[in-house]
């Protein structure tokens, strides 16, 4: 018995690094919030050279982590409809998250960091990223059109939680 079990969680270990990961998974509404993806491996064996990660509408805000060896980009755009940060009506804000000219092999693994505002209302979020390598890229674009699907590549996604509280924080 204790052999099968351990051979089903080795067969199931290495597909647990076969996705792009968010970091957390769940977060509360209207919170600013540090969101880490977690880049688990290469493309088909080939390093990893670059990731952009494609923000959903309901992010209005986002602040990228600068990483040592990699150079970051954002691209603004218009959001659908405007939201209020301090007061002030936001029409346009970071749509798209880059980090670029670095290399990271297959055999490792790391992470890229932003801070993002959260939407007021609970739900959940897809964040598409592209990742390109030496050879190839992935596209970690796939939605599930039902739950619980078992999807090639999926995009990350983030639960949204209710708020206790509106308190102001960053």
């Amino acid at each position: 018995m204790k052999t099968s079990m351990f051979l089903a969680v080795m067969l199931v270990a290495p597909m647990a690094l076969a996705h792009i990961k968010l970091e957390p998974a769940t977060a509360t509404a209207g919170a600013y919030q540090k969101l880490t993806f977690r880049v688990g491996h290469g493309c088909e064996g080939s390093a990893t050279t670059g990731i952009t990660v494609l923000l959903p509408e309901a992010i209005a805000d986002a602040k990228p982590m600068p990483k040592a060896g990699w150079s970051i980009a954002t691209v603004d755009g218009k959001l659908a409809a405007a939201v209020m940060s301090h007061g002030v009506a936001v029409t346009r804000a970071v749509r798209e998250v880059s980090w670029k000219g670095g290399t990271l092999l297959d055999a490792h693994y790391d992470e890229f960091a932003m801070q993002v505002k959260l939407p007021d209302t609970a739900g959940t979020l897809y964040f598409k990223v592209i990742q390109g390598c030496d050879k190839g890229r992935a596209e970690w674009s796939e939605l599930p059109a039902v739950p619980n699907t078992k999807l090639k590549f999926p995009a990350p996604v983030l639960e949204v939680t209710p708020a206790a509280s509106h308190a102001h924080q960053h």
